[in-house]
């Protein structure tokens, strides 16, 4: 019988460790009850920003003074290690070792710098590429972040009488690298669950490069492989809030609702809305063999959460959430060539996959394709340009728009579309496009960006309150 559960908790919660403890970890389980579980840690919040650079703006950190040849990453180096060490002093209370914790912290940075400085040697003779040792640069600065709150939050269990063990999975000072899932099973094959409470870094080095193939969603990846690997009951995603029917911050929290259940495929719809319960590739593993995975909210431990599981579909029709997203561009292509003519579409796609673009949703008629793609995609302006260039006949035309969608795991019944228009058309929203598959699960609705905000009000007022 499979027993254990595999919990995530990501960075911001990791900083109130104190919480996260009282609520998650210990809350009132006393004995045999505290075991097994594995968790698997971030860093803590704003700490990988400044290891690498700021998600949100792109400021660089010390990986990003680095790769551009600036000296300031030792000036970011020594910003990243005292910040840490601020993060210490603040689980002073909670028991951590304040001298054992810095000691930790000093180990780790100052071998980062001597590996940074050794690569700037190496660089200035000339026969070495960045492209060559970056990618191995931004991999271990990365596992810092992890192996930090991993550490610490093993020594601070260890002193509320936890059997707590770091399982750290960054390969430090490891000459050689195994494939992920061969780095996981000897992690964890020698600890007993039943009485050990291991405490996984979630960063893993391996011989494809975690960061290389997922980027900063790896703990993710790390989370859902641990529990594949290991066979548990269940995946647990521990954040800040609840997944709610909309955006309480927008809405009100006293006018979302939790959803409770819902199904992979949704989760995979909410990860295309760049809002995902779960990163998108994370998922899959767990899905194929059947384990669910349940989200919940950190600081209310009392309750369930939403369990995503395999083959829910709601009993009743119902609308899941609202949501989406306004960092879409709209790239429109006109060609009266175009009609009857086949494969065009395909010779369209092909400037998409050579930049390495996804796009979110697509809608044609008789002589126009459209394709709405992240704006934030980076080979954008690249794309554009090929689209152009192969299609001199064509009108090519890019709108920033934002698209709004009504999700559900069961909206087959007649008047949801309806009933959706109806309530854009109340609150003076004009529909740019919109699109639905026969499968009936998301209905999404391009609108112009200052309306964005204004759509997802009107829609959880219809199917939600």
């Amino acid at each position: 019988m499979k027993k254990h559960t595999v919990e995530k908790i990501g960075g911001t919660s990791m900083t109130r460790f104190g919480e996260i403890m009282d609520n998650v970890i210990i809350a009132k389980r006393q004995g045999k009850e505290l075991y097994n579980r594995i968790f698997v840690v971030s860093a803590y919040g704003g700490i990988t920003d400044l290891l690498l650079e700021n998600k949100k703006n792109g400021e660089p950190g010390i990986y990003g003074y680095f790769a551009q040849g600036d000296d300031k990453w030792l000036e970011a180096l020594e910003t990243t290690r005292n910040k840490m060490i601020e993060c210490n002093r603040t689980f002073t209370e909670l028991g951590l070792d304040q001298q054992v914790a810095d000691d930790f912290v000093n180990e780790r940075m100052d071998g980062v710098r001597q590996c940074l400085q050794d690569l700037i040697r190496l660089r200035s003779f000339g026969h070495f590429k960045p492209q060559e040792y970056l990618p191995a640069s931004r991999e271990f600065l990365s596992a810092v972040g992890e192996a930090h709150s991993a550490f610490n939050s093993v020594e601070i269990l260890k002193q509320h009488g936890v059997n707590a063990v770091f399982a750290d999975m960054t390969g430090w000072r490891e000459t050689h690298s195994l494939p992920m899932e061969e780095m996981i099973d000897r992690t964890f094959k020698t600890i007993d669950f039943s009485s050990e409470l291991p405490i996984a870094t979630g960063y893993v080095k391996c011989s494809e490069g975690i960061m290389n193939r997922f980027d900063r969603g790896y703990s993710e990846i790390t989370f859902s492989k641990i529990a594949v690997i290991t066979k548990a009951h269940e995946g647990i995603i521990h954040k800040e809030f609840h997944l709610s029917t909309g955006d309480p911050r927008l809405i009100g929290e006293d006018k979302v609702k939790t959803i409770g259940n819902t199904n992979f495929d949704i989760a995979d719809q909410l990860s295309d809305m760049d809002m995902p319960a779960i990163h998108s590739k994370a998922s899959k593993e767990m899905e194929l063999t059947n384990i669910s995975i349940r989200v919940k909210n950190a600081f209310d431990p009392e309750h369930p959460g939403t369990l995503i599981s395999h083959s829910y579909v709601s009993p009743e029709p119902r609308v899941e959430m609202i949501c989406g997203r306004d960092d879409v561009v709209a790239i429109e292509v006109f060609d009266p060539e175009m009609v009857g003519e086949s494969g065009y579409d395909y010779r369209l796609l092909r400037s998409f996959t050579k930049c390495g673009i996804s796009y979110i949703e697509k809608n044609t008629n008789a002589n126009t394709i459209t394709h709405l793609i992240p704006q934030k995609s980076k080979k954008l302006d690249e794309c554009i340009g090929m689209i152009k260039k192969d299609f001199p006949g064509a009108k090519v035309s890019v709108k920033e728009v934002a698209v709004v969608a009504v999700l559900g795991s069961n909206m087959k019944i007649a008047g949801f579309l309806s009933r959706a228009a109806d309530a854009l058309a109340k609150a003076n929203i004009n529909v740019l496009s919109l699109s639905q598959s026969m499968r009936q699960v998301n209905i999404q609705f391009i609108i112009q960006r200052q309306e964005f905000n204004d759509a997802q009000i009107a829609l959880h007022h219809e199917f939600v309150e």
